[in-house]
């Protein structure tokens, strides 16, 4: 089960979707990016720093330690198109660990973030979809996002997160047309290319 938010306003709340970042990467729709870049974060419980951000297991997480707001920090080396967030998370096992509210600001550096969106969560339980856009653009391209949990869930003061997702666009047609609608290419002309020699 995912979440995804609602695009009406500036603070948008957290709405259920079925939509898996997995499914979306294997179709071709979408990159993973996230391994691109250099992650920090504002503070961790020994054992429990960005790794558990970033290792495919949906039972690990990040433990915050520290004042609010929570931050983690995605520094790209070059500028980077960004279309959507997937974050991870748990309410029936985190409870008031849970986030409730998330800002997502971006920029070129920590001096000059701005922010795009606050999102409230109600109870979330699965991957929440924050899709990313600059203006009528479907996706925003920059240097560096970052991830602050303003508030968390029964005013829990750490915070935990399990999984956090970043997707770019993919180029060309096959963002609209992934080669599995076409079916096998059979004929002798087609075969010829199929293998590298």
């Amino acid at each position: 089960m995912a979440s995804t938010i609602d695009e009406e306003s500036t603070t948008k709340p957290a709405a259920t979707s079925d939509e898996d970042p997995l499914a979306e990467e294997r179709l071709g729709y979408v990159r993973e990016v996230g391994s691109q870049a250099v992650w920090s974060l504002s503070s961790c419980k020994p054992g429990f720093g960005v790794e558990r951000l970033r290792d495919n297991i949906m039972d690990t997480y990040w433990q915050s330690d520290g004042q609010l707001p929570h931050l983690v920090n995605i520094q790209f080396h070059k500028r980077t198109n960004i279309s959507q967030i997937y974050i991870y998370t748990d309410y029936k096992l985190d409870e008031s660990y849970t986030p409730s509210r998330i800002s997502i600001r971006s920029g070129t550096n920590f001096n000059d973030l701005q922010e795009l969106q606050v999102i409230d969560l109600t109870e979330p339980n699965g991957w929440v979809q924050i899709p990313i856009k600059d203006g009528n653009v479907k996706s925003l391209r920059t240097f560096m996002l970052q991830i602050a949990v303003i508030s968390n869930h029964q005013n829990g003061r750490d915070t935990h997160m399990r999984q956090i997702r970043v997707h770019a666009p993919c180029g060309g047609e096959s963002k609209h047309y992934p080669l599995e609608l076409f079916g096998k290419f059979g004929t002798v002309d087609f075969q010829k290319f199929a293998t590298i020699r």
